[in-house]
């Protein structure tokens, strides 16, 4: 699942310190705009409270998380679609990841300089999703001029592509993004093979001050980025960036602990990254025996041999069938064998949809 979210916002925002918080990775972080200039990428464990319970019940000799990336992406100011700043450079870095989390500053600080200096989260959000689009506006104007000649000539593919060409060109002019676009399926297919950068999903995540974190709807800045993003069809996930690299240093006991004086159930990072994982298609199935107890990542629909050949190729060459049960009955059942017993535990074919939560145990021959 090579599938990366891309961490992208205006310079000072909290981007980089909210990556070092995700990975621990150390990306360099400073009071000054452009001090990210490569993309900073991250492997992260997904939280998934269901891998402890299978550990709880089956008792394993080690537990495996399953892990996506993220990639920390330099900061974005106006003109970035003509090359201002780094921005030939950034948006080709967007364009290599597959979800965009948009970092909003929702604080106020002195001493952290804001690029426009001013904090204002709409006229952030807006100023980097008018950039993207500025881009696929070009791009798609430079599609128009080729394909258009071939339309002409009657070739219906040709026609086919401008006719999406130009719905896209009318979106971008009126300052929408190509993800609000209604397609059928077949025009959302070529669509999607243009690469846009506005077709990526997005998500909002509302980088609070350390007073906010208990209470995020008293923060005037966080409900006008809700408005916003409910507008866009999009999540918002409300962190403070600060106290989660503080977290992000501790162990289970004391973070738990930390959590609980803060008045929080779940951290804003563990939230993000749930999100982010769901908004790039994925989700979770389970093996689960005495040597090893672990979670696999899969994109959502694939069925049962591919998710096979998550583990290993071999496994979907010679897939035979998928012995499986989902989750939610595995556990009412306590173990596999009072599963089995009870008629929870059901052999799939090679037509199965593999489902979030399904136990598998694969039959294969090579």
């Amino acid at each position: 699942m090579a599938l990366t979210a891309g961490i992208v916002g205006l310079p000072n925002v909290g981007k980089s310190t909210l990556f070092n918080a995700i990975t621990q990775a150390g990306a360099e972080s400073a009071n000054y705009p452009f001090c990210t200039i490569d993309p900073n990428v991250g492997i992260v464990e997904v939280p998934d409270e269901r891998l402890s319970k299978l550990t709880e019940l089956v008792q394993p000799k080690k537990t495996v998380p399953t892990a996506f990336e993220f990639t920390d992406i330099a900061g974005i100011v106006k003109g970035a679609s003509k090359g201002e700043g780094l921005g030939n450079k950034f948006l080709s870095h967007i364009r290599e990841v597959d979800a965009i989390c948009q970092v909003v500053r929702c604080f106020a600080d002195d001493n952290i300089t804001h690029v426009s200096g001013k904090v204002d989260p709409i006229d952030d959000i807006e100023t980097i999703n008018l950039e993207l689009i500025l881009a696929d506006l070009e791009s798609v104007d430079k599609r128009i001029a080729r394909v258009s000649k071939l339309a002409k000539q009657k070739d219906k593919e040709s026609v086919f592509e401008l006719e999406i060409l130009e719905k896209l060109k009318d979106a971008f002019e009126s300052d929408k993004p190509a993800r609000t676009v209604e397609f059928t399926d077949e025009q959302m297919k070529l669509a999607k093979g243009l690469h846009l950068l506005t077709i990526k999903p997005v998500l909002y995540v509302a980088n609070v001050g350390e007073d906010d974190v208990a209470d995020p709807s008293s923060n005037e800045y966080v409900q006008r980025v809700r408005d916003f993003a409910a507008k866009d069809n999009a999540e918002v996930i409300v962190i403070c960036a600060k106290i989660e690299s503080e977290i992000a240093e501790l162990d289970g006991e004391e973070k738990a602990m930390f959590l609980e004086e803060l008045g929080i159930e779940q951290s804003g990072l563990d939230q993000l990254i749930k999100a982010s994982y769901d908004l790039l298609g994925l989700a979770t199935y389970f093996t689960a025996g005495v040597q090893e107890v672990r979670a696999w990542t899969f994109r959502k629909g694939m069925k049962a041999p591919q998710c096979a050949g998550v583990i290993h190729s071999d496994f979907e060459k010679g897939f035979i069938r998928a012995e499986t049960v989902s989750y939610d009955d595995l556990v009412a059942a306590s173990n596999m064998n009072a599963a089995k017993e009870a008629g929870k535990v059901r052999l799939e074919g090679k037509e199965y949809i593999v489902k979030d939560g399904d136990v598998m145990h694969f039959r294969f021959n090579v």
